[in-house]
């Protein structure tokens, strides 16, 4: 596989998302911004004639160079350009949630991938989609994780978010909170920590301090308010130190333990189910914080919001998720490329 990164900027792709929210109004204003192109070479992964009608409608970047799958993207590509996947015979309804369009968004993720394969591309970034859209459209999966887990035939791999003040990793996604909780089992807790820390130190840091949040109340108060920590978190914990060179803390409570890696005790929590993690990440770092999959044969970021429905195509929407996505995943392809950056830090 090539790497562009090694002699210039990294390219990265940038899938619209689902075509009906605002992921398209949020990449073409990201392509324009200063920062991304200092540090990226975008190549925007979507249907060129839904894009280029959405750019004249919303008075947005047109005429970006166009090409097709058939077509070899050149070696020496210096500003975005867009790989047209042509998908969606009919002018798109905005805001409004199909199959049709859920379709489309998979189409685009795969794509992505298939580019990097072929190494025409070193990394993608995400824009929203509509996971209801999606499996409608024909993906059986939660969400981008799952979808790309299954392409890439990875089997261990966890949902990231990194904002400037705060790095966070989920056990569990999207699962109902009965079911997530039958997750929090030892092995899984163990796996999951040694991709962690794995993945940060391949990200450039080096001795990472990971925390491990609780299940329960004031971290089960000995067992008084629940068991989980006990006769699962603890002896995962205490498998990993084994490992002199890992550094695994807790498990905390909750209620705490995000505002003292925040404050920069810890490098990143792992939380055990959903909403006790992205509580706090969009408390925090709303509009600002990046989602990265981790374990993955490539990087991949992805905006920290949803598809917008009931602003899409009113130019309404706000780009620094993408923004930070895009730079997200040039330094971390940077990083691990051995580049000397500062990868994690927005």
């Amino acid at each position: 596989m090539k790497n562009f990164s090694q002699n210039k900027k990294p390219r990265i792709g940038v899938t619209i998302g689902d075509p009906a929210g605002v992921g398209t109004e949020i990449v073409l204003r990201a392509i324009t911004d200063e920062e991304v192109l200092a540090c990226a070479i975008p190549i925007i992964i979507g249907d060129a004639h839904h894009i280029s009608h959405q750019a004249r409608k919303l008075d947005l970047i047109c005429g970006l160079e166009v090409y097709n799958p058939t077509e070899e993207l050149p070696e020496n590509l210096d500003s975005p350009v867009l790989y047209n996947i042509k998908n969606l015979p009919a002018p798109v309804e905005m805001g409004r949630e199909s199959p049709e369009y859920g379709q489309a968004a998979g189409e685009y993720i795969e794509a992505a991938v298939m580019l990097i394969s072929a190494g025409q591309i070193d990394a993608m970034a995400n824009g929203p989609i509509s996971k209801r859209a999606l499996q409608l459209g024909g993906y059986p999966f939660p969400g981008h994780s799952e979808l790309l887990g299954y392409l890439t035939g990875v089997k261990d791999y966890a949902m990231a978010f990194v904002s400037s003040s705060l790095r966070v990793v989920l056990l569990t996604t999207h699962l109902p909170l009965a079911k997530a909780l039958t997750y929090v089992k030892k092995e899984r807790v163990e796996r999951t920590l040694r991709l962690i820390d794995r993945e940060l130190r391949r990200w450039g840091i080096a001795n990472p301090r990971i925390a491990v949040a609780s299940v329960n109340p004031h971290g089960a108060e000995g067992g008084l308010f629940g068991i989980e920590e006990a006769s699962e978190l603890i002896p995962a914990i205490e498998s990993c130190n084994k490992d002199p060179e890992m550094d695994i803390r807790g498990p905390f409570s909750a209620d705490t333990v995000f505002l003292r890696a925040a404050h920069g005790e810890f490098d990143v929590v792992l939380s055990c189910y959903h909403d006790q993690g992205m509580i706090p990440v969009k408390c925090l770092s709303f509009g600002e914080a990046v989602n990265v999959t981790l374990g993955l044969p490539f990087i991949r970021t992805a905006v920290d919001h949803g598809t917008a429905f009931d602003i899409a195509g009113k130019g309404q929407a706000e780009p620094r998720s993408m923004i930070e996505a895009i730079k997200l995943a040039a330094r971390l392809t940077s990083a691990s490329s051995e580049t000397e950056v500062d990868p994690i830090r927005l």
